[in-house]
């Protein structure tokens, strides 16, 4: 009976967005919500964000990647992708932990969207004072 292939899963976060990534042995195929890297993100520098762990430690055609992202913006789904697939790679090769670190891929972005504070318009600016 064919053994079923290994998959590493793992969880990326950046500011509101959050994805989960399953990554398999294969052919280089990633996808994201079930269209491709490119339909899903666009031609621009963002595909590229994405596969910047892959693409450092020359991994990009041996593994299959599938992403479920959710919440926030593009670009901050671009990096919880990134976050979640360096996570998935050194679960499936611990050896490449020390090169993803120093890289930065597999500390968390702590940055997020300062609140809105009572008796103000945000969460820095204060309505225009006026005399009359």
């Amino acid at each position: 009976m064919a053994e079923a292939p290994t998959v590493y899963a793992a969880t990326g976060k950046r500011k509101t967005a959050v994805a989960s990534v399953r990554l398999s042995e294969g052919k280089g195929e990633i996808s994201v919500n079930g269209k491709a890297l490119e339909e899903y993100f666009g031609g621009g520098t963002l595909p590229l964000i994405v596969k910047q762990p892959l693409a450092e430690v020359d991994r990009l055609s041996k593994y299959d990647v599938r992403i479920k992202v959710r919440g926030g913006g593009i670009s901050g789904q671009a990096g919880a992708v990134r976050h979640g697939i360096t996570k998935a790679l050194v679960l499936a090769e611990n050896e490449l932990r020390q090169q993803l670190k120093r890289l930065g891929f597999l500390t968390r972005d702590p940055r997020m969207k300062e609140r809105k504070k009572y008796g103000q318009r945000g969460a820095r600016a204060s309505f225009q004072w006026t005399k009359r």
